[in-house]
């Protein structure tokens, strides 16, 4: 399977300060593995768990610091891991970036996720090459996406609600600069430095875009960026 994410160097150093890694799932042999393989290869804090509420919710505060989640979706039904993500996200902040692992090849599956904020898929047969790529990925910033899941997350919805050249006009010209920056994976404090703009100004920003264009998180701002600017 194609991905959109170029290809990066190997050596898992977050450009945005050192991250933590959360293997979440039931298969404590499996998680146990992840972590430790992990560890090895980023030097970073690994932690093995059996229940998504156990991961910590003050990890990290560090400026600019992402935190990234492993969730095993394996065997769980569709419905029950949308309600314990939205759980989740609810009650952490937005730098503990959330993948799913052990995914299903179902298009519709994945877009559920992508549309509640999930930054990144990986399979069960995915060699770990293709992994540690996808992780630096999202470590970024980035989205990890099939090109396939991708383009049915940009395009589906084309024709619903205004048009988007309505709403592109409707922009600021800083406005339009946030959605650029949200695109190619710039956080709120990396957007505040580049803009030499306040973070709460960006907040302020970010909650009239999203009402603008008719979305509810900045990754189908993204989406929304990618194919409207």
């Amino acid at each position: 399977m194609k991905y959109n994410m170029c290809e990066r160097q190997e050596k898992m150093q977050s450009s945005n300060g050192k991250a933590s890694y959360y293997i979440v799932g039931p298969m404590k042999l499996q998680n146990e593995l992840m972590a430790s393989y992990l560890k090895q290869k980023t030097g970073s804090d690994c932690f093995a768990m059996d229940n998504i509420r156990q991961v910590r919710t003050d990890a990290s505060k560090t400026k600019n610091s992402r935190n990234l989640l492993f969730w095993d979706c394996q065997g769980k039904k569709l419905n029950g891991l949308l309600g314990e993500l939205s759980s989740y996200v609810n009650n952490n902040r937005s730098e503990n970036h959330v993948v799913l692992f052990n995914v299903p090849a179902d298009v519709e599956f994945q877009k559920n996720f992508v549309l509640k904020g999930i930054h990144g898929f990986f399979y069960e047969h995915d060699p770990l090459d293709k992994f540690m790529k996808g992780v630096q990925a999202v470590i970024d910033g980035k989205l990890w996406l099939s090109r396939e899941m991708m383009t049915k997350c940009i395009f589906e919805d084309s024709g619903n609600n205004k048009s988007s050249k309505d709403i592109s006009k409707t922009l600021s010209e800083r406005q339009v600069e946030i959605l650029a920056l949200i695109s190619v994976g710039a956080t709120n404090d990396e957007i505040a430095d580049k803009l030499c703009i306040s973070s709460h100004t960006v907040k302020t920003h970010l909650y009239k875009i999203f009402k603008k264009i008719g979305v509810p998180n900045r990754v189908q701002a993204a989406l929304w960026a990618a194919k409207n600017l």
